[in-house]
């Protein structure tokens, strides 16, 4: 298939050129990467997309994931598929009219995981977690889904942190000391945050992968008056909310952020080792379970964390 079109973005600051058949693949690829211009010492990744020019007004379904060693697909029908070689890099995504028009569907489904698939595959470790930093001091939130990664991290940068990442972070590989990037250009909320923000009821409703519906909004549109790419990685904490917390933090043993982590890969294979290997820089960051059930508590416990510093 000819793909005329092309553009470079940079996602996580590295290149990755975009070719493709159709100027709606390039609109949705701005949407997902058009914020950041800073370029890292790296080569050029290369993306393709190809849409079908057949008649459908029906968007695909989200599509399956499947993975062996260092070979990916993204299949959500006959005509709608990526298939990706990790360790090589090649890739190819193909979809109907219909995804290509659907730019939510596209970004969130085919773009966002195709680029952050190669990226953690050759230059990042992605991790489920939040990041904040205060004083220059980086501070990662790891919890089960619903802990508070994203509501604490958006309060705390309410409250003068520095904002870094929602609910994902992206260790740069070898990075000594250690250093994550994130979405610090946006943040995904829940539509529970709604009653804890006021800003947020207003906010349009976006669907995230696998179907949640989120509010997805731009840092720029919020009340956050300091952001940043990247931070350092000083502390991990766990957050355990219940109605009993009290703000309480307690410390963990060294190593135990590498060992959760680890459990949390999604990788596989040669991938997946090399990943294990990166959360080793993990292994000597001082780490903390915090256990709280007002955000307020939770912001009073993690100042007192830097101070401490």
């Amino acid at each position: 298939m000819d793909l005329p079109l092309r553009q470079m973005y940079f996602p996580l600051g590295y290149p990755v050129e975009i070719f493709t058949n159709h100027p709606m693949v390039l609109e949705a690829a701005f949407e997902s990467f058009g914020h950041a211009r800073v370029s890292r010492d790296a080569p050029a990744l290369q993306v393709r997309v190809g849409v079908v020019f057949r008649v459908s007004a029906v968007c695909p379904p989200e599509p399956t994931r499947r993975e062996f060693n260092h070979l990916y697909t993204l299949v959500a029908d006959g005509e709608n598929q990526s298939v990706l070689d990790l360790k090589t890099g090649t890739n190819f995504t193909w979809v109907t009219q219909a995804a290509a028009r659907n730019v939510d569907y596209l970004r969130y489904n085919f773009l966002e995981k195709v680029v952050y698939l190669l990226l953690g595959a050759s230059a990042v470790t992605d991790l489920h977690a939040a990041c904040v930093s205060k004083n220059g001091r980086g501070v990662l939130f790891f919890g089960d889904s619903g802990a508070g990664k994203t509501t604490l991290a958006y309060a705390c940068a309410r409250a003068g942190w520095t904002y870094t990442s929602d609910d994902t972070s992206y260790l740069i590989n070898e990075s000594d000391p250690p250093r994550v990037i994130g979405h610090s250009h946006r943040a995904r909320f829940r539509l529970a945050a709604r009653d804890l923000f006021p800003e947020l009821e207003h906010c349009p409703l976006s669907p995230r992968l696998e179907g949640k519906p989120s509010l997805e909004i731009r840092t720029s549109e919020l009340p956050i008056e300091h952001v940043a790419p990247e931070a350092s990685v000083d502390y991990v904490v766990y957050l355990r909310r219940s109605p009993s917390g009290s703000g309480e933090l307690i410390q963990l043993p060294f190593g135990t952020a590498t060992e959760r982590a680890s459990q949390e890969l999604y990788s596989a294979g040669d991938i997946r080792s090399r990943h294990e290997r990166m959360l080793q820089a993990l292994s000597a960051i001082p780490t903390f379970e915090l256990h709280y059930c007002s955000i307020e508590d939770a912001i009073a416990s993690l100042n007192e964390l830097i101070r401490g510093a």
